[in-house]
């Protein structure tokens, strides 16, 4: 049985009722955590990173604003939506609230409806603001990483690298002969086809630090922290050996092969390039291994 995750929230107010009752409210349909304090709930929601978080204004030692500019100051916690909770006819502090950069506001005494409605519609907005965020770092057609989000983990790697002296090795591959392949079998298997070169390539990698994507077309990439160019070219021949060991089955009971051409680099301690410079000697080293007779594995030298 699939259990869905529920989203998160985090409730801070100093009246132990008006915890117990907005709990009340919303139980069941969230997973809630609460402080009475405003120190207190900073620390939490820096730990436990809500989805949202209902603050109450008016609390002694720590008020809401301040804790609201507490949570903004903080990177983890910069970005979580804030609904204040505020007196019946106090509209100076929803509008303060709201000029601050709070989502909405919750009026005491709390109706259960209203209280339901504003939480839920802003859960609404941030599911799909993050499925809008994951699609457009996934390629649609294989699901795994596209190109953007590539860039932004080789980002990532490239400064650990450096930083710390370590090295660092990229593959660039190649379906070899795709247009052939499409035109043989048609688009649909030619999809299928760079699917499979997806999956092979995911399983190929053993560490959760490894990183693959697609690039775009018939091209894929993949970076190897701390893996020396012995090391990467290990990896890359195991992808290329699992592609070629591979069979597409087609409508009409045959099966199709397909190959893979593979650029390594590596940047090492002794190298001095840039990240661009980087990736391009990988995208060199693919070439060579094109034109050397496909279904093999090049690094650049």
């Amino acid at each position: 049985m699939n259990h869905v995750k529920k989203n998160s929230l985090l409730i801070v107010d100093d009246d132990t009722l008006n915890i117990m009752m907005l709990s009340q409210i919303l139980q069941g349909e969230y997973d809630i955590r609460a402080s009475s304090k405003g120190a207190t709930a900073v620390k939490i929601a820096e730990k436990f990173l809500p989805d949202l978080i209902i603050l109450d204004i008016m609390m002694p030692e720590m008020d809401g604003y301040q804790v609201f500019a507490a949570l903004k100051n903080l990177d983890k916690t910069a970005h979580i939506p804030v609904i204040f909770i505020t007196g019946l006819d106090n509209r100076q502090d929803e509008k303060k609230g709201l000029e601050l950069g709070a989502v909405d506001y919750i009026s005491k005494p709390f109706d259960d409806m209203v209280v339901r409605l504003r939480v839920n519609n802003q859960i609404h907005i941030i599911n799909q603001m993050r499925t809008i965020e994951r699609l457009s770092l996934t390629d649609q057609l294989t699901g795994i990483p596209n190109r953007r989000s590539f860039d932004s983990r080789l980002l990532v790697e490239w400064g650990r690298t450096v930083r710390e002296d370590i090295p660092l090795s990229i593959l660039m591959l190649d379906v070899d002969h795709f247009k052939n392949y499409n035109d043989t079998y048609g688009h649909n298997v030619g999809d299928q086809a760079l699917c499979l070169v997806a999956r092979v390539l995911v399983h190929s990698l053993k560490r959760v630090t490894d990183f693959a994507a697609r690039w775009g077309g018939e091209e894929f990439v993949a970076v190897l922290p701390n893996t020396d160019s012995g090391g990467g070219l290990i990896v890359a021949e195991h992808i290329r050996e699992a592609i070629e060991a591979s069979e597409l089955s087609l409508s009409d009971g045959r099966t199709a092969k397909l190959t893979i051409s593979i650029g390594v680099n590596t940047y090492g301690p002794a190298s001095s390039c840039s990240m661009d410079e980087f990736f391009s000697r990988a995208d060199k080293a693919l070439y060579k291994a094109k034109n050397s007779g496909r279904n093999r594995v090049c690094i650049y030298e």
